[in-house]
Formats: C-alpha cells, structure tokens, sequence
C-alpha cells in the first residue's frame, strides 16, 4: 500500500464493481453498505493504535463498497416492454455506428406515444447521412432485443443493456425532418465533425483512403469496408485504426514540438498546459470516444506530476485514469477496449524496460526508434494476448512481424493524416498532396493485405476460459523475472505456472468433449441443426442461409465455446430440415 496505494485502492474499487455486477444487490442492502462506508470514513478522524493499524484494510473495504454503490447506480435496471410493433416515432440522433450490408445504424432518443426510450435506428443504406442539426419523424418497427438463443451465441441484447439502449427501430417508410429550435453544444461539436467527415469524401482519393483518413483521424468507421477491417485485424494492426494512447502522443508531440520553436524556453511550463488543452480540444471534436477518453487522461495526469515536479509515476497515472472513468460510468469495466487498453499499459509497464536490456546502447534515435517499437509491441501483445484470445478466439503470429515493420511508420502516417484532415477541414485543396496521401494509403493498405493473407500462421476458434485467462497472466507476471535474471528458481516459478496452465487447459478440453448434444438454432430466416459428439461436430445447413456469415456467427463462435478440433458442413434442402435432423437424432440414439 505504501508503494502503490492509487492502485490497489483502484482494485479495490474494480472489485466492488464486479460483485455488484454478480451478485445485484438491492438499495437495501446498498444503503446499509452507505452507511458502513460513512462510519469508515468517520473513524479515519480518531486517534487510536487499532483504528491505525487496519487504515489499510479499512480503506480497500471503503473503495470496495463506493464501487458497489456507485454501480448500482449505473446498472439499467430491466425494463418492461413499453411499446413494440409498427409505430410512428420521432427521434434524434448521438451518435452513427457501424454500417451493414443492408442499413445504416445510428444511436438516438426516440419518442412514441408518450413513452421516451434509446434506440438503435436502422436505416436504408442509400439514405443520406441523418444530422444532428435536426429532429426526424418517420414509421418504425420497434423490438426489443432478445437474450441469444444458446450461450455461444453474442448477447448483443445485454450489449446494449450496458450502453442504455433497451430497443430496435427499423425505419420503414420516407424520413421526414424538421430543424431544431435550440441546438446544444454537444450537437453543434458532433454536427461540424459530420460536416468534416462528408467534406473528405467530396475529395477525389479514392475510397479506401477516405475511410482510412475518417478512421485514423476522426475515429469514423462506420463505412469502411469490411474486407479492409478484416485484414487490419487478421494483421493484428486494428490498434492502427482504433484512437489509442498512440495516436493521443503523437498529436500531443507534434503540437508541443511545433510550440517549443514559436515559445521560450523559460514558458515550457505553459507550452505543456497549451499542448495538453490541443489534444482534450481534438478529443472533443472527435467525440471522447472510449480510448480517446482513457489515452488523454493518462497522458493529462502523467505531465501535471511534472509540472508540479513530482516524480511521474506511470501506475498512478493509469490508477487514476480508471478512477475517473469508471466513477463516470462503471460501465465502462465492462468494455474490451477499456481491458485490453489498460491491460497494454500494464504489459509495456512490467516487461518493457526489461526486454530493451536484450539490445544494443540507444545510441541514435533510428535505433531508440526500432528497439522502442520492438519491446513495447512485444510487451503489449504478451500482456494482451490471453484477453485476445478470451474474447476474440484468434491470433496470427504474423501481427508480430506486421507491427515490427508498420509500428514505427505509424508516426508518419499519423502526422500526415493529420494534416490532410486540417487542409480539408478549412477547404484548402492540393491535389498532389492528395495524389501522394493516396498512393501511400494504397501502398499501406496492399502491405496490410499481403500480411492478412498468410494463413498459415493464422490460427482461430482457440478456445480460452477466464480461469485460463488468470493462469496465463500468472506466466506473463512470472515472465518478467525470467528476462530480468534466469536462474533456476525464477525458471522453475514459470515453469510450474506453464505446467499448471497447461493442467487447467487440459482439465477444460476433457470435461467439454465428454459433453454430447443436438441442438436446432435459428438463425436469421434458416434453421440450423447441430450434432457435437466428442470434439467432433456436424452442422446441417439450408441451401437457402448465407454461408459466409453461417461460419462467421455460428460456427466459429460454437467450435471455440465447445472446444471442437473437427467440424463438418453439410447443405440440406430447406423444405427437408426437420426430417434429416430427426433421422440423425434416431440414428445417435
């Protein structure tokens, strides 16, 4: 507690919110922990060799219980169906979200009959863009979403739960609209972000490095297509697309540097302050996304420890950012971009500086540059990799490679983005410089493509359950005092922990194939039958179902769930679904 009291008081605090996310106690019981907390926050002002003696302790229960209260009241309690069916509704839109083959989806208020609600809006695909200058009346088919029809299956409905939004509009008819009287702030930031993003596809680069510069600069995704997103993920370069910490340091470095050449020396002090006001401005503008919001909090609280000259401490920077993110939205624990980002720092914290004593003197900074990128990339993706594979259920050991050679242009890619998206937001227009902007992009993105494609070193459907997850993590923990001095304790320590995985993993693998079952799963407008025996599974599909997606949504999800080694598709007419399925049923019996 001495070391590092900001982060333990901080785990303590991410405890409270995990029980109450289990257990979901009532304002009963959360009124009587209230007043707990209240007489632990009394009794730090006695004097008593006891009440000194148990601080710590008392402290950990202290933030374990606002931890509780605070995610009470951040949990959407279950709602009852207010309305469902054909309706007229008049909304207004927060936010776009990532487009389908057949809709574009945005997030927005609506109202029907009375009744407000959050809703996800669907659409048509060649509409225009909806603003947010503007109220939109239009019939909808509302639904609530539902619970997923088996545990493998994404529990989109929950999903959605957790963001606030408890319904489903389809737009089925002409969207009528009428101008807001009195736009807010908030909309007037969001509408000239949508007005830049709609000004760069006016410009006369080509589609993909359109998306590429909304992605990589504004942190809009929502057009880009999907073959492009596959390849940055099958890649392991997503984090390119994605406003991380990253990108937050170099538009932090390139306003700062650019500010040390106009300011003295003896104001650097205000030139940090300006250059830190620079990117929670652009944060702004682009809409304090999730990872946006983590990576300037970090980088905020990092330099006020220098400029009140306190030693800056990297876990007390990350302890306090989680602190206020999560006092804001307790929510937010539950978001894979808020794990797997404070999950990196962690790694890159922990194994970083000891991997870097493996290389030569920084002597330059080309090779400060390389090594840097080499050891950070490494120490992310070790911390990352057993979240990655709990929740994703793939890996390609080419992104290793991929981010050794891409990482350390990112920098440049970045900046020139960077600058496109200002020339274009104030109309200035070089055409060469577009030529060249797109040239780059097409190179970058045919790298990425070439990386995509190595399917040999592309492994997926890897099974992986929490208690395997903390194992892991136990090897990565261990793994630092391997690097730092290999001596036959520290080998014998990771060694165990691998064996123990290893147990676990094995332990997992035999009680799921002792597990036999049939099941008939609806999907979109097909039926799907499944028949698992051992690690072994066969599916029989209609001819009429989208295979592609078949494999994407079902398939995969159910193989890495069910721990499946082999897994066998067979096409079936549709009209003669039940009576295969019930022959085979016969048959196993």
């Amino acid at each position: 507690m001495n070391k590092q009291p900001l982060l333990i008081l901080a785990l303590c605090f991410i405890l409270g919110i995990l029980f109450q996310d289990s257990i979901l106690l009532g304002r009963t019981s959360v009124c009587i922990i209230s007043l707990i907390g209240v007489g632990i926050l009394a009794s730090m002002f006695f004097q008593s060799y006891f009440l000194h003696k148990i601080r710590v302790v008392l402290l950990g229960l202290l933030f374990f219980g606002i931890g509780i209260i605070l995610h009470f009241y951040n949990t959407f309690p279950s709602q009852t169906t207010i309305f469902t069916g054909k309706g007229t509704v008049v909304f207004t839109i927060s936010q776009k979200l990532n487009s389908s083959e057949k809709y574009k989806k945005y997030v927005g208020t609506a109202q029907v009959r009375n009744h407000s609600f959050s809703s996800v809006f669907y659409v048509s695909r060649d509409h225009k863009e909806l603003d947010f200058n503007h109220y939109y009346k239009a019939k909808a088919y509302i639904t609530a979403p539902q619970a997923p029809q088996y545990d493998f299956q994404f529990d989109y409905a929950h999903y959605l739960k957790r963001k606030g939004i408890g319904y489903q509009s389809f737009l089925i008819n002409e969207i009528t609209s009428a101008e807001k009287d009195d736009v807010s702030f908030v909309d007037k930031v969001r509408q000239n972000r949508l007005e830049v993003l709609l000004t760069i596809n006016q410009t006369g680069m080509s589609t993909e490095a359109k998306e590429f510069l909304k992605g990589i600069i504004l942190a809009d995704r929502t057009e880009m297509n999907s073959n492009t997103v596959q390849d940055f993920n099958r890649s392991g370069l997503v984090h390119l697309l994605a406003i991380s910490g990253s990108h937050i340091v170099i538009i932090f470095g390139m306003f700062y540097f650019l500010m040390t050449r106009i300011i003295p020396v003896r104001l650097r002090k205000y030139v940090i302050v300006a250059s830190l006001g620079f990117i929670w401005l652009f944060a702004m503008f682009i809409g304090f996304g999730n990872s946006v919001l983590r990576a300037c909090l970090m980088l905020s609280i990092y330099f006020i420890f220098i400029l009140l000259q306190r030693k800056p401490d990297l876990l007390h920077s990350m302890a306090l950012s989680a602190f206020v993110i999560l006092m804001l939205d307790t929510q937010q624990l539950f978001d894979v971009g808020f794990q797997l980002s404070f999950l990196a720092v962690l790694g890159i914290f922990w194994l970083n500086q000891p991997l870097l004593r493996y290389f030569p003197n920084q002597d330059s900074y080309f090779k400060k540059l390389i090594f840097n990128t080499i050891t950070i990339s490494l120490s992310a993706q070790l911390a990352t990799l057993p979240l990655v594979l709990y929740y994703f259920h793939q890996f390609s050991l080419i992104s290793i490679i991929a981010n050794f050679i891409i990482v350390p242009f990112s920098e440049v890619i970045i900046v020139f983005s960077f600058l496109m998206t200002v020339f274009i937001s104030f109309n200035i227009d070089f055409e060469w410089i577009n030529i060249i902007y797109d040239f780059v992009i097409q190179v970058l993105l045919k790298i990425i493509h070439w990386f995509a494609e190595r399917d040999m070193l592309f492994f997926e459907n890897i099974p992986m359950s929490l208690i395997e997850v903390f194992s892991a993590l136990v090897m990565v923990y261990l793994l630092r005092f391997v690097i730092l001095k290999l001596n036959f304790k520290n080998y014998m320590r990771l060694t165990i922990a691998f064996l123990l995985f290893l147990t676990i993993r094995m332990g997992c693998n035999t009680f799921s194939n002792q597990r036999e079952e049939s099941l008939s799963i609806n999907f979109q407008k097909s039926k799907i039958f499944a028949i698992k025996k051992g690690d072994e599974v066969c599916f029989w599909i209609p001819d009429i179902a989208d295979n592609g997606k078949v494999l994407q949504f079902l398939i995969n999800p159910y193989c890495s769930s069910r721990r499946i080694r082999h897994f066998e598709i067979k096409t079936i007419p549709s009209s003669a679904q039940k009576i295969v399925f019930m022959n085979r049923i016969y048959d196993l019996k």
